[in-house]
């Protein structure tokens, strides 16, 4: 995502967001991607993702949560996601 390489578009990394930090954020298009790691894997910290995310959203954003498995294994498939969304084609998340 560095440089404009995903659809022409700026992305920052650890952007501050309302009372959070984005992993990953496209201001420009109201884009927000969350990679999660092990720590969010109980019900607890499900619970507060969604709640993070339900936070964000009403700010206007849209939030793409990934996991470091999903980034290590599907990284290509993670990228055509995000760009099919930039582009406004239909996305299957």
């Amino acid at each position: 995502m560095r440089g404009r390489r995903l659809g022409r578009v700026k992305f920052v990394r650890q952007a501050p967001v309302g009372k959070y930090y984005a992993d990953f954020l496209c201001r420009e298009r109201r884009l927000i991607v969350e990679v999660d790691g092990a720590t969010h894997c109980t019900d607890a910290e499900r619970m507060a993702d969604a709640r993070r995310s339900a936070e964000l959203e009403r700010l206007g954003y849209v939030v793409f949560r990934v996991t470091n498995a999903d980034v290590r294994d599907n990284l290509e498939g993670i990228c055509e996601t995000l760009l099919a969304h930039l582009e406004g084609r239909e996305v299957d998340r």
